[in-house]
């Protein structure tokens, strides 16, 4: 699968297209919640149409608003996948200048209107985490800390403490899984495994 990126910040990027003014904005989003709350602060209501579209994950949505069905959230949410996006959501905004523009020049504005402020926006490649669980005593607790937080991109969560040590609650790259459990396996001389939640 090719790689994924995300938007570090929101973008904004417009056009005129034969007297339509259109103008996309773009965001960076966790959950559909924030998408939906997006696109309610962003929309314009004094405008003609509030298109929009959003990708997490497998997960999209996408909206005509009113234009006819397919011009308009399709070719959005096509220019996200286009540029391998993921967890972002993109609003265009169309203010009509008098001059239709034709089933197929709506899928340009709008697809294209959202392909220039994806474009635009500064974005970073999307890496894949999982979450693990590893089991020490206390005896140990200090080495596994000290060299488990120095893996690359570990992040290492509070930890659970029990009777006899702690359980930390690990989130690192999931192509370096085989990596941090031989870690653990070493540290422990091999008396405990990573688990992978």
């Amino acid at each position: 699968m090719s790689e994924r990126f995300a938007l570090t910040g929101p973008a904004e990027a417009g056009q005129e297209i034969k007297k339509s003014r259109f103008v996309a904005v773009a965001a960076p989003i966790d959950s559909e919640a924030a998408a939906k709350a997006f696109v309610a602060a962003q929309a314009d209501p004094g405008a003609n149409h509030n298109c929009w579209a959003w990708r997490l994950g497998q997960t999209y949505r996408f909206s005509d608003d009113g234009e006819p069905s397919g011009t308009a959230g399709k070719p959005i949410l096509q220019a996200i996948d286009g540029q391998n996006l993921d967890r972002v959501v993109v609003l265009v905004t169309r203010w009509f200048g008098g001059v239709l523009l034709g089933s197929g020049g709506l899928m340009r504005a709008y697809g294209g209107t959202a392909a220039l402020c994806l474009r635009g926006a500064e974005k970073v490649p999307l890496i894949e985490m999982s979450t693990g669980e590893v089991a020490c005593t206390f005896a140990d607790l200090a080495r596994f800390q000290a060299r488990l937080g120095n893996f690359p991109g570990m992040e290492m969560l509070c930890p659970r403490f029990t009777d006899d040590g702690a359980v930390l609650v690990l989130r690192f790259p999931s192509a370096a899984t085989a990596e941090v459990a031989a870690l653990v396996n070493d540290l422990s001389n091999g008396r405990v495994a990573l688990k992978v939640l």
